[in-house]
Protein backbone atom coordinates (compact mmCIF):
# COMPACT_ATOMS: atom_id res chain seq x y z
CA UNK A 1 0.00 0.00 0.00
CA UNK A 2 1.17 3.53 -0.91
CA UNK A 3 5.02 4.56 -2.12
CA UNK A 4 7.79 2.12 -1.04
CA UNK A 5 9.20 3.68 1.98
CA UNK A 6 12.80 4.25 -0.02
CA UNK A 7 11.23 6.09 -2.57
CA UNK A 8 9.06 8.21 -0.79
CA UNK A 9 9.34 11.88 -2.03
CA UNK A 10 10.86 13.48 1.03
CA UNK A 11 13.66 10.88 1.52
CA UNK A 12 17.27 12.96 0.40
CA UNK A 13 19.38 9.76 -1.56
CA UNK A 14 21.51 8.05 0.44
CA UNK A 15 22.00 9.52 3.65
CA UNK A 16 17.85 9.94 3.63
CA UNK A 17 17.41 5.77 3.20
CA UNK A 18 20.22 5.31 6.06
CA UNK A 19 17.86 7.67 8.78
CA UNK A 20 15.02 5.92 7.56
CA UNK A 21 16.50 1.98 8.01
CA UNK A 22 17.47 3.58 11.49
CA UNK A 23 14.14 4.28 12.25
CA UNK A 24 13.03 1.30 11.46
CA UNK A 25 15.29 -0.55 13.08
CA UNK A 26 14.96 1.22 16.39
CA UNK A 27 11.07 0.93 16.09
CA UNK A 28 11.38 -2.92 15.90
CA UNK A 29 13.21 -3.39 18.71
CA UNK A 30 11.81 -0.71 20.84
CA UNK A 31 8.02 -2.04 20.26
CA UNK A 32 6.34 -5.73 19.88
CA UNK A 33 4.64 -4.02 16.77
CA UNK A 34 3.07 -0.61 15.66
CA UNK A 35 -0.81 -0.96 15.04
CA UNK A 36 -3.12 1.29 13.13
CA UNK A 37 -6.57 1.88 11.77
CA UNK A 38 -5.80 2.47 7.98
CA UNK A 39 -7.32 6.06 6.76
CA UNK A 40 -9.23 7.16 3.57
CA UNK A 41 -7.57 10.18 2.56
CA UNK A 42 -8.57 12.77 -0.39
CA UNK A 43 -6.95 11.85 -3.32
CA UNK A 44 -3.95 14.86 -4.20
CA UNK A 45 -4.44 17.29 -1.41
CA UNK A 46 -2.23 18.61 0.75
CA UNK A 47 -2.93 17.10 4.51
CA UNK A 48 -1.99 18.43 8.58
CA UNK A 49 -1.84 15.06 10.28
CA UNK A 50 -2.33 16.36 13.83
CA UNK A 51 -1.40 14.07 16.63
CA UNK A 52 -1.02 13.99 20.85
CA UNK A 53 2.28 14.10 21.45
CA UNK A 54 2.96 11.59 24.93
CA UNK A 55 5.00 9.60 23.55
CA UNK A 56 9.27 9.73 22.54
CA UNK A 57 8.65 7.55 19.49
CA UNK A 58 5.53 9.76 18.40
CA UNK A 59 7.48 11.00 15.59
CA UNK A 60 9.12 7.54 14.31
CA UNK A 61 5.78 5.93 14.35
CA UNK A 62 4.14 9.06 12.67
CA UNK A 63 6.56 8.47 10.34
CA UNK A 64 6.29 5.00 9.85
CA UNK A 65 2.53 5.48 9.17
CA UNK A 66 2.68 8.39 6.77
CA UNK A 67 5.12 6.62 4.72
CA UNK A 68 2.24 4.29 3.89
CA UNK A 69 -0.14 6.54 3.05
CA UNK A 70 1.10 7.31 -0.79
CA UNK A 71 1.51 11.39 -0.21
CA UNK A 72 3.51 13.61 -2.35
CA UNK A 73 6.00 13.69 0.21
CA UNK A 74 5.65 15.35 4.16
CA UNK A 75 7.68 17.02 6.45
CA UNK A 76 7.72 17.26 10.11
CA UNK A 77 8.78 20.93 12.36
CA UNK A 78 11.46 19.49 14.96
CA UNK A 79 12.39 21.57 18.10
CA UNK A 80 15.89 19.90 18.45
CA UNK A 81 16.66 19.65 14.85
CA UNK A 82 20.06 20.94 15.50
CA UNK A 83 20.89 17.65 17.78
CA UNK A 84 20.43 15.38 14.45
CA UNK A 85 20.20 17.35 11.47
CA UNK A 86 19.98 14.18 9.32
CA UNK A 87 16.69 14.38 9.78
CA UNK A 88 16.37 16.51 6.97
CA UNK A 89 17.05 13.78 4.83
CA UNK A 90 13.83 12.57 5.36
CA UNK A 91 11.85 15.66 5.75
CA UNK A 92 12.88 17.54 9.09
CA UNK A 93 12.71 21.07 9.78
CA UNK A 94 14.13 23.05 11.87
CA UNK A 95 11.34 24.36 14.63
CA UNK A 96 13.90 25.61 17.40
CA UNK A 97 11.93 27.13 20.47
CA UNK A 98 14.34 29.72 20.55
CA UNK A 99 14.65 31.28 17.99
CA UNK A 100 11.63 32.88 15.98
CA UNK A 101 13.24 33.91 12.90
CA UNK A 102 14.01 30.08 11.99
CA UNK A 103 10.63 29.02 12.91
CA UNK A 104 9.10 31.80 10.99
CA UNK A 105 11.35 30.85 7.88
CA UNK A 106 10.35 26.85 8.66
CA UNK A 107 6.77 27.86 8.43
CA UNK A 108 7.05 29.94 5.15
CA UNK A 109 9.25 27.33 3.57
CA UNK A 110 6.03 24.51 4.62
CA UNK A 111 3.57 26.90 3.19
CA UNK A 112 5.43 26.98 -0.50
CA UNK A 113 6.07 22.90 -0.67
CA UNK A 114 2.42 22.53 0.36
CA UNK A 115 1.16 24.99 -2.10
CA UNK A 116 3.42 24.32 -4.59
CA UNK A 117 4.71 20.60 -4.59
CA UNK A 118 1.26 19.52 -2.79
CA UNK A 119 3.66 18.36 0.58
CA UNK A 120 1.78 17.71 3.98
CA UNK A 121 2.83 18.14 7.27
CA UNK A 122 3.22 16.16 10.69
CA UNK A 123 2.59 18.77 13.12
CA UNK A 124 2.37 18.26 17.17
CA UNK A 125 0.23 21.11 17.99
CA UNK A 126 0.74 20.83 21.37
CA UNK A 127 3.87 21.79 21.11
CA UNK A 128 6.00 19.87 23.43
CA UNK A 129 6.20 16.38 24.69
CA UNK A 130 4.51 15.36 27.92
CA UNK A 131 2.84 12.99 30.02
CA UNK A 132 -0.32 11.54 29.33
CA UNK A 133 -3.68 11.40 29.45
CA UNK A 134 -4.16 15.33 29.52
CA UNK A 135 -4.06 17.08 25.80
CA UNK A 136 -2.49 20.75 26.10
CA UNK A 137 -3.62 23.80 23.77
CA UNK A 138 -2.71 23.12 20.93
CA UNK A 139 -0.74 26.55 19.49
CA UNK A 140 -1.59 29.40 17.06
CA UNK A 141 0.81 27.21 13.61
CA UNK A 142 -2.22 25.05 12.64
CA UNK A 143 -4.83 28.21 12.39
CA UNK A 144 -2.16 30.00 10.52
CA UNK A 145 -1.31 26.69 8.13
CA UNK A 146 -5.35 26.69 7.42
CA UNK A 147 -5.53 30.40 6.43
CA UNK A 148 -2.74 30.55 4.23
CA UNK A 149 -3.27 26.85 2.76
CA UNK A 150 -7.06 26.51 2.58
CA UNK A 151 -7.04 23.31 0.25
CA UNK A 152 -5.29 21.70 2.96
CA UNK A 153 -7.04 19.21 4.83
CA UNK A 154 -6.32 18.17 8.21
CA UNK A 155 -6.52 15.29 9.80
CA UNK A 156 -6.66 14.28 13.54
CA UNK A 157 -4.90 11.12 15.09
CA UNK A 158 -4.82 9.41 18.27
CA UNK A 159 -1.03 7.51 19.50
CA UNK A 160 -1.56 5.55 22.79
CA UNK A 161 0.93 2.94 24.11
CA UNK A 162 0.40 -0.31 25.66
CA UNK A 163 2.63 -2.00 28.04
CA UNK A 164 0.95 -5.30 29.76
CA UNK A 165 0.16 -8.17 27.52
CA UNK A 166 3.37 -8.52 26.32
CA UNK A 167 7.23 -8.13 26.82
CA UNK A 168 7.25 -4.87 24.46
CA UNK A 169 5.19 -2.15 24.49
CA UNK A 170 2.83 -1.58 22.07
CA UNK A 171 1.89 1.80 19.61
CA UNK A 172 -1.49 1.96 18.16
CA UNK A 173 -2.95 5.01 15.80
CA UNK A 174 -6.11 6.27 14.80
CA UNK A 175 -7.15 8.47 12.31
CA UNK A 176 -9.83 10.67 12.47
CA UNK A 177 -12.37 11.65 9.43
CA UNK A 178 -10.91 15.57 8.00
CA UNK A 179 -11.81 17.86 9.59
CA UNK A 180 -15.01 20.00 8.27
CA UNK A 181 -13.62 23.81 7.19
CA UNK A 182 -14.45 27.13 9.63
CA UNK A 183 -13.32 28.85 12.65
CA UNK A 184 -11.78 27.60 15.92
CA UNK A 185 -9.98 24.99 14.16
CA UNK A 186 -7.08 24.46 16.74
CA UNK A 187 -9.76 23.73 19.50
CA UNK A 188 -12.03 21.45 17.37
CA UNK A 189 -9.14 19.50 16.44
CA UNK A 190 -8.16 18.93 19.93
CA UNK A 191 -11.29 17.69 20.50
CA UNK A 192 -10.78 15.30 17.77
CA UNK A 193 -7.67 13.97 18.59
CA UNK A 194 -8.91 13.27 22.59
CA UNK A 195 -11.93 11.76 20.40
CA UNK A 196 -9.40 9.16 18.51
CA UNK A 197 -8.05 8.60 21.68
CA UNK A 198 -10.98 7.38 23.65
CA UNK A 199 -11.94 5.68 20.03
CA UNK A 200 -8.92 3.87 20.60
CA UNK A 201 -9.38 2.40 24.40
CA UNK A 202 -13.10 1.37 23.31
CA UNK A 203 -11.78 -0.85 20.14
CA UNK A 204 -9.09 -2.49 21.94
CA UNK A 205 -11.45 -3.37 24.78
CA UNK A 206 -14.28 -4.52 22.42
CA UNK A 207 -12.80 -5.25 19.16
CA UNK A 208 -8.72 -5.54 18.93
CA UNK A 209 -9.23 -6.96 15.28
CA UNK A 210 -10.26 -3.64 13.83
CA UNK A 211 -5.89 -2.69 14.08
CA UNK A 212 -3.94 -3.92 11.31
CA UNK A 213 -0.20 -4.43 11.87
CA UNK A 214 1.95 -1.56 10.25
CA UNK A 215 5.19 -2.42 11.35
CA UNK A 216 6.18 -5.14 12.98
CA UNK A 217 8.31 -5.72 16.14
CA UNK A 218 10.68 -7.86 18.37
CA UNK A 219 7.98 -10.74 19.40
CA UNK A 220 8.29 -11.92 23.62
CA UNK A 221 10.90 -14.07 24.23
CA UNK A 222 8.61 -17.33 24.88
CA UNK A 223 6.88 -16.26 21.27
CA UNK A 224 10.90 -16.70 19.81
CA UNK A 225 12.15 -19.26 21.93
CA UNK A 226 10.49 -22.49 20.64
CA UNK A 227 12.31 -25.06 22.43
CA UNK A 228 10.97 -27.86 20.45
CA UNK A 229 12.02 -26.32 16.87
CA UNK A 230 15.98 -26.40 17.88
CA UNK A 231 18.37 -28.44 16.49
CA UNK A 232 19.34 -31.53 18.94
CA UNK A 233 15.81 -30.84 20.79
CA UNK A 234 14.75 -34.73 20.24
CA UNK A 235 18.43 -35.55 21.67
CA UNK A 236 18.09 -33.19 24.83
CA UNK A 237 14.38 -34.99 24.97
CA UNK A 238 15.59 -38.50 25.41
CA UNK A 239 18.49 -37.57 27.70
CA UNK A 240 16.26 -35.77 30.26
CA UNK A 241 13.66 -38.78 30.12
CA UNK A 242 16.38 -40.92 30.82
CA UNK A 243 17.50 -38.70 33.82
CA UNK A 244 14.24 -38.79 34.80
CA UNK A 245 14.44 -42.59 34.81
CA UNK A 246 17.15 -42.83 37.22
CA UNK A 247 15.41 -40.82 39.62
CA UNK A 248 14.90 -43.29 42.98
CA UNK A 249 11.19 -43.58 43.21
CA UNK A 250 9.26 -42.65 46.32
CA UNK A 251 8.69 -45.52 48.45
Amino acid sequence: MGLSPTKAPQIDGAIGRMVDRMIRRSVRRTFRGVYWQPPQLPVGEPAIFVPNHHGWHDGYVMYLALSQLGLRGFHDWIEEFDRFPLFGKIGGMPFPSDDPVRRAATIRRTIRLMKGDRRSLMLFAEGILHRPPELLPFGKSLDLLVKKVPDAVVIPVGIRYEHSMHERPEAFLRFGEPMEEGPEMSRRTRLAVAKQLDRIAVDLSVAPDRFQLLHAGTKDVNERMQLSKMPGFSRLRVKMGEYKSEEPRSQ
